[in-house]
């Protein structure tokens, strides 16, 4: 796969640079059969080639299989029903999404015969004042939903879905409030009793989502598909973030509805015929018909045709990523949307799916798949020519006098092979006459794969030693071969867990950074970088990073010194300090900051041959991590005395309690040490006392007109929370703001970054994001707020109660 990815990105490009598009309206409509064409630059005519042959696909497979994704019709009975559908009556709308419930037998021995939904949640969307969910109506022994265009009676309840409660709960059956233990739901879905119910359907209105109760017609529709061909191959027994193979589902045709599946292998059987279809046209606009392919470096119709052939494969992976039933429905105000399968490297069970329409214009279709690969594809690289191979890191001999550049396995953070299995077994489908050697096997190659999978090598020892050991060689031949001049950069998102003297290291960092020191590198630097989503699941959920950190290495000088423990920290605490300094001043954001601070720290450390402790024993690599967190710490605390004695006394206060409720008489105590008073903090807006309990003031307490000049002393603790506050309601809101607090907005940065260390270390991820979220969006609203006209309509402020 990743190889595949390089030809996409570096090898294919280059070869067809300058190429106008081959296909006949382009060449006609452009006047590109004679003189004085349109010039077409770097590879942006192979990339509307790709659109052109894709709208071809596109309108194919609606021909062939378009009876199978049926219209909603808005009938007068739906009116009578729901009169918010008024302004659609008689018409027939693009369907969006199908949502779909997984069922079990009820373990309720009087409903045992009734499939029974598992639902996690009934909202369908959030927006306010557009709300909509689902409610179900029992009657008996059977049951129907309903779809609302309203906002539920009880917003909590149907947020629960059939869940006994939150997330992670069991759930209970609908019929008889019975629980359903997870334990009973895959012992059932093992047995082959696990099926689905059409919950509701999404379709397309003027300028909005269009929430209706489902139909027999169209839940009958999807049934009655039978795909010709389906991917056979086995999931993997075990696997990083699988859970679905506890679920019965075993083979990866098992991750996808009937409709589905037929979908998939029509665009499949597409992408041949389209490349058939290419080096006809190709040859007529006047590439050499040479029958030289692509994988010997032809440059002709053949190769031309098999380039945007690749193309359109990975068009038809994206479509698989939003076509399986790990797909969920985003309910949330700003996406109301298919989400993908892989918002996070896994594929865990998602209980109630969503069936997209890939003839639809929203999300997972088929022309936003291809427009994706096509807008990429004409801003690739052209500069020259480039070659992507297969070897093994461990033994190749290919990076001789080489600038080299490489992202490495994150220890047992993904299972690569695994999931490449899910596009694999698609591509393999649509290309392996392209590249044969490539996919030669059924499924991806995963032996030898540098990931520290305890299941394939005897447990978490065993898989720490083989990665220690492989990681060891691979960085190893790149010291050796490298140019010697240039820098070796190593791109790591493996996050560390933060560290302390009675607490351990990332295994994952440790045992990474301890194979880059044997190979006989030195770390001389680091560079935060920003490569992840920031909408990605598994951001917007956890505390993810949001950067890769480069680590810059060289080669060690075989005369480095040894260094004692005692020198080795004390340079630390000399180095470190204004390291991490600048990369705040950089604006690294608070998730990333302890990652990046091993970039410092470590080059201090691996500059010497090694450190030693009195007892000429090695300090280890997680005790210079444990240390390097250590001074991050002294640092941040450091930067506490320049706060005022408010925020001084909030920020104890939150480490101790959060935002519980405490004691009145602790509080006091801790007032008088941090020389100021409980009364002083009520007036700031800080703390709320009653019935001798204080606690902090949530954010949605605080006044939403507070005006920082109203107060005789203003807090950096306020006034960061109130910015925190209005950066929800829009930047506009926070710039104003921000505006207004002038030069004594300059501790709130680095208060956060305090207060997302803090939170990391409780466990408050909701409290993380707020922090982290703030500190992300600093450098815009300092230049939103030179602008005096941004958040002008917000000025109207009231004097705090």
């Amino acid at each position: 796969m990743a190889v595949l990815i390089c030809k996409a990105m570096l090898e294919i490009p280059p070869r067809f640079a300058g190429q106008a598009p081959v296909n006949p309206a382009e060449r006609e409509k452009r006047g590109l059969g004679g003189a004085g064409g349109r010039v077409w630059e770097g590879a942006s005519g192979l990339a509307e080639d790709v659109r052109f042959y894709g709208k071809w696909m596109r309108d194919e497979a609606e021909r062939r299989i378009g009876h199978l994704y049926p219209k909603v019709e808005v009938t007068e009975a739906m009116v009578r029903e729901r009169p918010d559908l008024k302004r659609y009556a008689g018409r027939e709308l693009t369907v969006i999404a199908w949502l779909w419930a997984r069922t079990v037998p009820s373990p309720h021995p009087a409903f045992s015969h009734v499939q029974v939904p598992l639902i996690s949640n009934f909202m369908l969307s959030t927006k306010k004042g557009k709300e909509a969910y689902v409610e179900p109506v029992v009657d008996g022994d059977t049951y129907r939903f309903r779809v609302h265009a309203k906002a539920p009676p009880d917003t909590k309840a149907a947020r629960r879905g059939t869940k006994v409660g939150g997330s992670g709960s069991p759930f209970r059956c609908l019929l008889s409030g019975s629980p359903i233990p997870f334990s009973y739901a895959r012992k059932e879905a093992r047995h082959g009793c696990m099926g689905n119910r059409l919950m509701g359907v999404v379709a397309q209105g003027d300028r909005e989502r269009v929430y209706v109760s489902p139909s027999a017609v169209h839940e009958t529709l999807a049934r009655n598909a039978r795909p010709d061909w389906s991917p056979e191959t086995d999931l993997p027994a075990k696997a990083l973030g699988f859970r679905v193979q506890q679920y019965g589902m075993t083979k990866w045709r098992d991750l996808f509805t009937p409709r589905q599946l037929v979908a998939l292998t029509t665009f499949s059987d597409l992408v041949g015929e389209a490349m058939e279809r290419i080096e006809k046209d190709a040859a007529a606009a006047g590439l050499p018909d040479d029958g030289a392919p692509l994988r010997e470096s032809g440059r002709g119709a053949a190769a031309y045709a098999e380039a945007v052939g690749l193309y359109l494969a990975l068009a038809l992976d994206r479509t698989a990523d939003r076509g399986s039933t790990i797909c969920s429905w985003d309910s949330s105000p700003k996406m109301e949307a298919l989400r993908n399968t892989f918002g996070r490297q896994a594929i865990p069970m998602v209980w109630d799916f969503a069936e997209g329409n890939p003839f639809s214009a929203s999300s997972g279709n088929w022309l936003k798949n291809t427009e994706w690969c096509a807008r990429v594809v004409g801003r690739l690289p052209c500069g020259g020519p480039a070659l992507s191979s297969q070897l093994d890191a461990t033994g190749q001999s290919s990076a001789h006098g080489a600038v080299v550049s490489t992202d490495p396995p994150y220890y047992d953070n993904v299972g690569y092979a695994d999931l490449s299995d899910f596009f694999y077994v698609w591509l393999r489908r649509s290309l392996k006459s392209v590249f044969p050697d490539l996919f030669a096997t059924l499924a991806v190659p995963k032996a030898e794969e540098l990931v520290a999978t305890p299941y394939r090598h005897g447990g978490k020892a065993e898989a720490e030693a083989f990665f220690l050991k492989g990681m060891t060689q691979a960085m190893g031949r790149l010291a050796e071969q490298t140019h010697p001049a240039f820098p070796t950069t190593v791109y790591y998102a493996y996050k560390q867990a933060r560290s302390t003297r009675t607490g351990a290291a990332s295994t994952g960092w440790e045992t990474f950074l301890g194979a880059v020191m044997r190979s006989g590198f030195q770390i001389t630097g680091t560079m935060p970088m920003r490569t992840e989503l920031k909408n990605r699941m598994v951001g917007m959920g956890t505390n993810a990073l949001a950067s890769s950190i480069v680590l810059v290495c060289r080669r060690r000088d075989p005369a480095s010194p040894l260094a004692s423990r005692p020198e080795f920290v004390a340079a630390l605490r000399t180095e470190l300090p204004p390291a991490l300094r600048l990369l705040q001043s950089g604006n690294i954001a608070p998730v990333d900051l302890a990652q990046a601070a091993i970039g410092p720290g470590m080059r201090v450390y691996s500059r010497y041959a090694r450190v030693v402790r009195a007892s000429g024993e090695s300090v280890p690599v997680r005790e210079a991590l444990e240390l390097i967190n250590e001074v991050l710490d002294e640092v941040l605390r450091e930067q506490e005395g320049e706060l005022d004695a408010a925020t001084r006394w909030a920020l104890a206060w939150f480490e101790q309690h959060g935002l519980d409720s405490a004691p009145y008489g602790e509080a006091d105590i801790l007032s008088k040490a941090k020389n100021t008073t409980l009364e002083g903090l009520a007036r700031a807006g800080i703390v709320h006392s009653v019935r001798g309990e204080v606690r902090l003031c949530l954010p949605e307490e605080l006044e939403a007109t507070w005006d920082p000049a109203a107060g005789s002393r203003l807090s950096a603790w306020a006034a960061l929370h109130h910015l925190s506050r209005r950066l929800d309601e829009g930047e506009d809101r926070a710039a104003g703001l921000l505006r207004r607090l002038g030069t004594t907005a300059d501790p709130i940065r680095e208060l956060a970054y305090r207060l997302y260390i803090l939170s990391e270390r409780k466990r408050w991820p909701a409290h993380a994001r707020r922090y982290n979220d703030l500190v992300q969006a600093w450098p815009r609203l300092r230049r939103l707020a030179r602008d005096p006209t941004v958040g002008m309509e917000q000025q109207t402020f009231e004097k705090p109660r």
